[in-house]
């Protein structure tokens, strides 16, 4: 660990860096049974008193977490002060299910939706229905069309694996926002560098709007490579030899690394001048809260 400390000094200076107006938001899935239904809503209230801008829920490939998510979006808006965002898709559902599902968020007091084209269930393509929409640019404008959401969408620093060249992406990107939405999060990465370069991308495409990175802290190191490799996600030589290492370490050991690994990205992005950062948290608060902490938010 130590080793780690002098080779990445930003890991010291990190709380240093933010201060109470640096804006955190979260993002949760939707718990299969029992057991993760208490380990989501343990972290909800470790997390709640960060007082972040919003909580999200994600919704499954296909619609697979429909009722789901709807269920625990409106019980963070029902228990909680923070305002709640409900993920949707395109996939698998007709214009008139969607908009259904929309029309009752808002009637539930949701004002927040992340609009998505989505995945089907067990990867490959995305096929419209030609009953559907047929893209997340479709789908913004369809919200708008019902109510008027705040409306995040996605975006990619390293380009979304089905476009046709990073300029095309960043150009669908402004589509989406031309079409009604207010800011974009984006896919977690783990170089600063991919992140900024984007950023620079973004700004010279004349987007004017709000980027958040998406922030993955966890300290399941096997998972992260998995998720990384298969998103497409450039993993940095000296990070990747470095979870190597920890192959066979105890889960305290690879807790404190991640910690570390996640403190040095947010530490060098705040530094470069991003105040807002969107974390996935995959349902638990340690590392969260924590690097949350560090950034300088204190729990009300």
């Amino acid at each position: 660990m130590d080793r780690i400390l002098k080779e990445n000094p930003n890991f010291a200076d990190v709380a240093f860096l933010g201060d109470k107006t640096t804006n955190i938001s979260f993002e949760f899935f939707p718990p299969k049974n029992e057991q993760s239904d208490k380990m989501l809503w343990q972290s909800v209230e470790r997390l709640a008193p960060l007082n972040p801008r919003f909580m999200s829920v994600t919704y499954g490939a296909g619609g697979t977490t429909r009722e789901r998510t709807h269920a625990t979006v409106t019980r963070i808006a029902r228990e909680t002060s923070i305002p709640a965002v409900a993920h949707l898709t395109c996939v698998n559902a007709s214009r008139e299910e969607i908009d259904e599902i929309a029309q009752d968020y808002w009637n539930a007091g949701i004002r927040h939706i992340v609009a998505l084209r989505g995945d089907p269930p067990g990867g490959g393509r995305f096929e419209a229905r030609p009953d559907g929409y047929a893209s997340a640019v479709e789908l913004v404008e369809g919200l708008k069309k019902i109510a008027p959401f705040e409306i995040s969408v996605a975006c990619y620093p390293e380009t979304h694996p089905q476009a046709l060249s990073p300029q095309a992406d960043i150009d669908f990107l402004k589509r989406k926002f031309d079409a009604g939405a207010t800011r974009a999060i984006s896919q977690f990465f783990l170089s600063p560098e991919v992140f900024l370069r984007f950023r620079d991308r973004v700004a010279a495409a004349g987007i004017t709007a709000e980027i958040l990175p998406g922030i993955m802290p966890t300290s399941n190191i096997s998972g992260l490579k998995r998720m990384a490799h298969s998103c497409g996600i450039e993993i940095p030589e000296r990070l990747n030899q470095l979870m190597d290492s920890l192959d066979k370490d105890d889960a305290a050991i690879k807790q404190m690394v991640s910690m570390a690994v996640v403190t040095d990205l947010c530490g060098r992005l705040a530094k470069e001048g991003v105040d807002s950062f969107h974390f996935y948290t995959m349902n638990r608060a340690d590392i969260t809260s924590a690097l949350c902490r560090l950034l300088g938010r204190q729990p009300a």
